[in-house]
């Protein structure tokens, strides 16, 4: 476990305080990723100007900021949630929460102080983090605590926890998959938690783009309906890796570069259930390409650089850009439907979303690596249906189980 100096609390709360008294202007004018503000690129992105309530929340009530309601108010100890890596909705009264560990409040925190680290305008996931606790949350549609994993919080002490966190929509036994990208492995446990059935790759072991054992900083997974699934790898590595649904290889494609089947940083993957297709997120190239389920080319999209995406229920991808820290809907072909948000932090606003999923009510679950909170948005009652994430539905448990 490791805790600040008194040295890096001091200029955190200096930071704090610089940030409490700037205007919120000045505050919408820091980067999506730390530099320059983010900037629309032109594309069909620019005909959905900002600015407007609607365009900043779509067809969503502004959020709670006190969702999920078990870390809030923060914890007496000192210490609330720092960057959050994943959020998956299994259903709408059970949320599974991905946390990059802990941070350790200044000294002095002010009375309004929403509770998630985006209020002192400094990255969560650069903050040094003061203790790996809390890694993988369960939480009720209200946000009250079911149950924290604390047993496996171990698995990711040398790291920076969890990157993101999934259950396959085709697997009755409702196994949870936790992907840690700094330790280069993918964990599969039990639905109750009390086992680790499978761990993919080696801790702490990288591999190279020509090695099948082994990844090198992995970051998505999606799955066919027979359960093999594709993983993005990643950070490192310029692939993706097809397995089995017993977790056994069966090929692999892409290379470093700009072409048509090659990567720069491949940041996210979306399935879909009927044409068997897999979108890809080049996040640093800028485009999502779309292949079969062999590996084949078959498209690409450009002008988007999604940290995540996801296939919903109406077989939409959904995607949150990084250009232009909005959430954006495209049908299969690539066309662009719609799209919402705000740099900002506060509610309704958006920083750096690293994971989003969404429920069969349409509720939509957003966790912000740099703004440090995870985000519930509920459907207007007046919504249209067209702008809505509609999760996909899982199959029913096997025994009955939730």
């Amino acid at each position: 476990m490791r805790r600040f100096t008194l040295s890096v609390l001091a200029s955190l709360f200096a930071v704090f305080l610089f940030g409490l008294f700037s205007t919120p202007a000045l505050l919408l004018q820091r980067g999506g990723r730390g530099g320059a503000a983010p900037q629309q690129e032109g594309g069909a992105l620019s005909q959905y100007p900002k600015g407007g309530p609607g365009e900043i929340v779509g067809a969503y009530e502004i959020p709670d900021q006190k969702w999920p309601a078990w870390a809030h108010p923060y914890p007496k100890s000192g210490y609330i949630w720092g960057s959050q890596g994943g959020v998956f909705a299994e259903s709408p009264n059970r949320i599974w929460l991905a946390n990059r560990g802990e941070l350790k409040l200044p000294d002095k925190v002010p009375n309004n102080f929403p509770g998630n680290w985006g209020f002192f305008n400094v990255q969560a996931a650069v903050v040094p983090i003061a203790s790996m606790t809390n890694c993988i949350v369960l939480v009720d549609g209200d946000g009250k605590l079911i149950e924290s994993w604390t047993q496996w919080d171990k698995l990711f002490e040398w790291g920076r926890g969890p990157h993101q966190i999934y259950i396959s929509p085709y697997d009755p036994e409702r196994h949870v998959w936790v992907v840690d990208d700094m330790r280069h492995v993918i964990h599969k446990f039990t639905h109750d938690g009390k086992r680790e059935v499978q761990m993919l790759g080696e801790m702490d072991e990288e591999g190279d783009n020509d090695d099948i054992k082994h990844f090198r900083r992995p970051t998505f997974i999606d799955w066919l309906p027979n359960q093999s699934f594709f993983v993005s790898d990643g950070y490192g590595n310029k692939r993706v890796m097809k397995f089995d649904k017993d977790g056994k290889f069966l090929l692999k494609w892409g290379s470093e570069g700009t072409a048509p089947g090659q990567f720069n940083t491949p940041h996210g993957v979306a399935v879909g259930s009927r044409d068997h297709h897999v979108f890809v997120s080049d996040r640093s190239n800028r485009r999502i390409q779309v292949f079969d389920e062999n590996g084949k080319f078959l498209d690409q999209w450009p002008n988007v650089a999604p940290h995540t995406m996801i296939m919903s229920a109406d077989e939409h991808v959904w995607a949150y850009d990084s250009i232009s820290e909005r959430v954006v809907k495209y049908d299969l072909l690539g066309h662009l439907e719609f799209a919402f948000g705000q740099f900002g932090t506060r509610p309704g606003y958006t920083w750096a979303v690293h994971q989003m999923t969404a429920d069969a009510d349409g509720n939509l679950y957003m966790a912000e690596v740099f703004g440090g909170r995870t985000q519930k948005y509920h459907p207007r009652k007046d919504a249209d249906p067209a702008k809505i994430v509609w999760g996909r539905p899982l199959m029913p448990m096997a025994g009955g189980g939730n």
